[in-house]
């Protein structure tokens, strides 16, 4: 290596969702925004939130950091604004939490939609009390030490999902999911039809008009066997 590594490397990003794009899915079930995507884009279940009742949607603003450092995450409070969603890469570290209740104490006066999480919090009552929603793989007690290196606004891998700055982060007690900026009005055009399909369903079954939810015919020409 010559000369010595870079503290903190910060991108500045080229896109951002429009507010209008993420009104158009942020009431939605985070099970129909993974529908109108055919699945892709959700986050490792082990992504939970602190608080099932909370749920948030808004635009990404990333940071990664080596295991066990945190200075890009504490960084990265210095570039949010309203609306913004901190996504904290960490490499899945589970030797200390990324943040605690202060951190999140600080996004939420700023204004921060939701904050996710590979890694682990602590100050678990303090975050529900004064923080944002947020999402993690779990507490740990002890924190981390912000020494670097690490990268602000380039794009992280997130519960096995790629995230960009700018994109579209919904969440809610099912998990997290995320539109890609690039996506957004295609995935929003398609949800539009997933919940026009999803209440027309919702009223057959009231209606006692749905016995069965699978094309039995469909199948029985594949070969069902009943033993």
């Amino acid at each position: 290596m010559i000369g010595d590594p870079l503290a903190l490397r910060i991108y500045t990003p080229v896109g951002r969702a429009t507010p209008e794009q993420v009104a158009s899915v942020a009431d939605a079930p985070t099970s129909f925004i993974a529908d109108a995507q055919q699945g892709w884009n959700c986050m490792d279940p082990a992504i939970r939130p602190l608080d099932p009742t909370t749920r948030f949607a808004g635009t990404a603003v990333t940071a990664s950091g080596a295991p066990g450092d945190n200075l890009a995450a504490l960084a990265a409070l210095d570039y949010v604004g309203p609306g913004d969603v901190l996504v904290l890469a960490t490499g899945r570290a589970r030797n200390g939490a990324v943040i605690g209740d202060h951190y999140a104490a600080v996004a939420r006066q700023k204004g921060v939609a939701g904050i996710v999480t590979d890694g682990l919090v602590r100050d678990a009552a303090g975050i529900r009390a004064k923080g944002p929603p947020t999402f993690s793989c779990g507490l740990r007690p002890n924190g981390m030490y912000p020494n670097g290196p690490g990268e602000l606004n380039g794009p992280v891998s997130v519960g096995d999902v790629t995230v960009q700055p700018g994109d579209i982060v919904v969440a809610d007690e099912d998990g997290v999911v995320v539109v890609p900026l690039h996506q957004a009005d295609r995935v929003i055009a398609a949800l539009a039809e997933v919940q026009a399909k999803e209440d027309a369903l919702d009223g057959q079954i009231a209606r006692r008009e749905v016995a069965t939810l699978w094309d039995r015919s469909r199948y029985l020409e594949r070969g069902v066997e009943e033993l």
